[in-house]
């Protein structure tokens, strides 16, 4: 698992006045052998920008303590001759330096001497990972800085004393803070989304943040690869499910804040809002202890973070430029920005659906806990169980799924998407506001906790509640977990909640949530019954001094006139996307779906069709089976009915509401398209229950249990899925498909992996599901389950509408006609049916005759004339399977 984060792209710039130290000349003079043992490895490479200068680069190995080996790049750009502060700029945990060019060329282009590196052991570097040992990448980051000073482009504050920032993200962030409390010729720094205290951040009040841990070990290349007193520390802790007091130590050991009184150059600190491994509490203890010390802080909260959300990539690039620029290039006049930012979700960008950010600020860093307003909660004392083995546990934050976006962007936009299970939480709620509150900084509240066991583990967290059962929202899907030990007898807890900004609307409520579990961390395995009461009001901080800035208006709305410049304002105030979409049809109100003239092209051709003027019409109640061979268009069609793509003509109507992508009449619509993505590690019951929850509809819409019925997996919903089989795995699909029962649902070969007795009984469930009055769309490539299943058909080739209509007409429309007898037909009689006029063949059968007619030949006309010849006529009707059909329909391209 790669834990990196992007360093902010773009040139980074700065100042600071000279300083000199005998120490910084000491060094420089024991270092200079070593590093020029391997400084002629390089190779120089000259690359041209759009108009900027060349950027050359060298590639060299240089030597460290302990016989390791740093894989370095050094990029400068302009004439050698010109003297220019440096830049060290560090990668992720779990990258290398190639990750980092890109920057650091930009940063050369715009007048510095840049140096990157790949850590101990990443990269081509050698030796161990020592999680930013002093004596070890610490030690290095000085003898890097030894080697600038010899650099005759680097500008010097002294003898040996390059002028140097050190700039990184997450891990690299961390050896920005070390390096600076280490080496005193750090002249300025800027770490992003780091730690200031690694222990804090893995063992929080004592719990065990196991995924996380765990994910570290991982992406550094398994234990083996760390250095032996870490991979011992590791293995202790993972099997006891809680640290000790030595593995703490350890960690504090290589901890920004075992050297925070050693800080004090200037310091921008940059930290993300959706971050579970390293969250706000590690900057607001970085930039307290950095502020005591005398130094400039300035301190930004982005939108993201390793839990995912917006990077902000081009704001924070320009924003440590202009902090380089003042403390590194000593510009004086470089807009170093407020002394506290942070950004805020302001709804919907209505041209792509984005989630809009604005930024709020102060001149004064507020901290976590400003302003606090009494919150009174309701709800006596509550108790409930921590299940035998944790499991199954409550799920806030998934870790590890920072890079696919994470669940932190559903709650910014108001989707709650964390899962508590019955039995295992107490919850106590306030009255609802009369009026928006916000949130900035950390809720307190204590509460009294009694155990039957000495050792409890609780998770707390605060909810944001809507009104009329419209679903919880957890901020940031952050918890605080806390051990409370001696609760046995009954203790007191002081918990300071996740810190947050967030603003909680009027008409919600705030829910206070203290859990036995939770997926991140590790619990008690043994079951223990948990007591909990509030000993007090909840304390909410409200930081009143930020303030949000005024969203942009786009420049050519400053042209409009007055109504449209308010039209436009609204827009953005409301968040809400808006589009073209045609005014709703009465007259279809009921029709669950009508296609007209629908057609999509290919991919940049302007007269190959994926599907071609397609139309027809859909009733309640009925199983409408898409048909078609491969290629037909059959997945394009349903890719736009449920606006997943556009259409390029035509329209479809879902009961009366034009489809567009995110149309609210979607939410009438259930679909197993494709298959579903499960999380493999939680339950059948809990995957239904998350996808639910992630809908933000109430809990008793969900209508879960008769999805489960369909499903009809029995004991093995309490099972993990990576144990279900494929036909396990598509019932749990469509059974999630069906969740709320849908008005519409849309299945996509709902029968595969499953075997015949599971088959007959999707069979029977669509039929049922139909009957009830809503409506089935089923696209399957078996023909007889089709035929027993649908009650009608759209029939589709090259894009276009073949035939249309009940299943009974398209199968009784061929040529062949089963004529039923009373009693067995004599061979002479069916030799004279045989030379009937309209008549090509007749044979007979055990319950009559099978007759194909000619072109000529009709069925009124062959009941006559079997009638003349005294045929025992008891029936007459079309006998052809529905594949026959199908095939001529199509002729037999399938």
């Amino acid at each position: 698992m790669d834990l990196r984060l992007p360093r902010p792209r773009g040139p980074l710039r700065g100042r600071l006045p000279a300083r000199t130290t005998a120490r910084a000349r000491g060094r420089w003079a024991a270092a200079a052998a070593a590093v020029a043992l391997l400084a002629g490895a390089g190779t120089w490479t000259a690359v041209a920008g759009d108009g900027a200068p060349a950027v050359h680069r060298a590639d060299q190995v240089m030597a460290m303590d302990g016989g390791v080996r740093l894989d370095t790049s050094y990029f400068t750009a302009g004439p050698s001759s010109q003297r220019r502060p440096a830049v060290l700029l560090a990668h992720g945990f779990g990258g290398s330096k190639a990750d980092v060019r890109g920057e650091a060329e930009k940063l050369a282009r715009d007048g510095y001497a840049v140096l990157t590196w790949s850590a101990r052991g990443f990269g081509e570097s050698t030796g161990r990972i020592g999680l930013n040992d002093p004596k070890g990448e610490v030690a290095d980051v000085s003898r890097l800085i030894d080697w600038l000073a010899r650099r005759p482009e680097v500008r010097l504050d002294g003898s040996g004393d390059p002028r140097v920032g050190v700039t990184g993200a997450s891990y690299g962030g961390a050896v920005s803070l070390l390096a600076a409390a280490n080496d005193r010729r750090v002249d300025a720094i800027a770490p992003s989304i780091t730690y200031w205290n690694l222990a804090d951040a893995l063992f929080p009040n004592g719990v065990f943040k196991k995924i996380w841990t765990g994910l570290f070990i991982n992406s550094g290349g398994g234990c083996d690869r760390f250095r032996p007193e870490l991979c011992a520390m590791y293995n202790r802790v993972a099997e006891a499910g809680k640290p000790d007091a030595a593995a703490t130590k350890l960690l504090e050991q290589r901890s920004p804040s075992a050297v925070g009184d050693r800080i004090k150059v200037p310091t921008l600190i940059v930290q993300g809002q959706s971050d579970s491994l390293f969250p706000l509490g590690q900057a607001d203890a970085m930039a307290k202890a950095i502020k005591a010390n005398g130094a400039p802080v300035d301190v930004d909260w982005i939108s993201g973070g390793h839990d995912g959300g917006d990077k902000e990539t081009d704001r924070v690039t320009s924003r440590v430029g202009a902090w380089f620029d003042r403390y590194l290039k000593d510009d004086k006049g470089a807009d170093t920005g407020p002394a506290f930012r942070v950004t805020r979700t302001g709804g919907i960008d209505s041209t792509d659906g984005a989630a809009q950010l604005r930024g709020a600020s102060a001149d004064t860093y507020p901290g976590l806990a400003s302003v606090r307003h009494a919150i009174t909660l309701t709800g006596g004392e509550q108790s409930f169980e921590n299940p035998a083995g944790a499991s199954p546990p409550a799920i806030s934050a998934l870790p590890g799924l920072g890079g696919s976006g994470g669940l932190t962007q559903f709650s910014s936009l108001g989707v709650g998407v964390s899962l508590d299970f019955p039995g295992q939480y107490a919850r106590f709620e306030s009255a609802p506001f009369r009026d928006d509150l916000r949130i900035t900084g950390s809720p307190t509240v204590t509460v009294h906790v009694r155990s039957s066991t000495d050792d409890a583990v609780l998770f707390g967290k605060v909810y944001d509640v809507a009104p009329g059962g419209g679903g919880q929202v957890l901020p940031s899907q952050l918890v605080t977990p806390v051990r409370v030990e001696g609760a046995k007898t009954g203790k007191d807890v002081n918990l300071t909640l996740p810190a947050v900004d967030h603003k909680v609307q009027q008409g919600h409520r705030l829910r206070l949530v203290l859990a036995s579990t939770d997926l991140g961390f590790a619990s008690p395995a043994a079951p223990a019954t948990y007591t909990v009461s509030l000993k007090g009001d909840l304390r909410v901080p409200t930081a009143p001094g930020v303030t949000t800035a005024a969203a942009p208006l786009p420049a050519w709305v400053w042209g409009l006139p007055l109504a449209g410049a308010l039209t436009a304002l609204a827009l953005l105030v409301t968040g809400r996307r808006r589009t073209s979409a045609p005014a709703p049809d009465p007259a279809s109100a009921e029709v669950p779906l009508r296609i007209t003239g629908l057609s999509k092209r290919y991919a940049r051709s302007a007269d190959r069709y994926a599907v071609r003027e397609l139309s027809f019409r859909v009733e309640r109640g009925q199983v409408l089976g898409l048909l078609g061979p491969n290629g037909a268009g059959k997945t394009t069609t349903l890719r736009m009915l449920m606006g997943l793509i556009k259409p390029d003509d035509g329209e479809i109507r879902v009961f009366g509401h034009a489809i567009r992508p995110g149309a609210p009449v979607l939410s009438r619509v259930g679909a197993f398209v494709e298959g579903a993505g499960f999380l493999p590690h939680l339950s059948g019951r809990e995957n239904l229950e998350l996808y639910w929850r992630a809908t933000g509809r109430p809990p008793e819409d969900a209508h879960l249990e008769e999805a489960l019925e369909i499903a009809g997996l029995g004991d093995a919903l309490a099972r993990a899925v990576r144990t279900y089989s494929q036909g396990m795995r598509q019932r749990l699909a469509i059974a999630q498909a069906m969740l709320g029962l849908p008005d519409l649902l849309i299945l996509d070969e709902p029968t595969n992996g499953l075997d015949p007795p599971q088959i007959r009984e999707m069979r029977e469930v669509m039929i049922r599901y139909a009957a009830a009055g809503r409506t089935v769309i089923v696209s399957s490539h078996l023909l007889a389950e089709v035929e027993q299943s649908c009650t009608h058909l759209v029939v589709m080739d090259r894009g276009r509408l073949v035939q249309a209509g009940p299943v009974s007409e398209i199968i009784g429309s061929g040529d062949t006609l089963l004529v039923g007898t009373v009693s067995p037909v004599d061979e002479p009689v069916v030799e004279k049916v045989g030379a009937l006029p309209g008549v090509s063949s007749a044979v007979a059968t055990d319950d009559g005759l099978l007759v194909r007619l000619d072109a000529d030949g009709s069925a009124q006309r062959l009941v006559v004339e079997l009638v003349r010849l005294e045929v025992p006529v008891a029936s007459v009707g079309p006998h052809r399977r529905l594949e026959d059909a199908f095939l001529t329909l199509i002729g037999g391209s399938a």
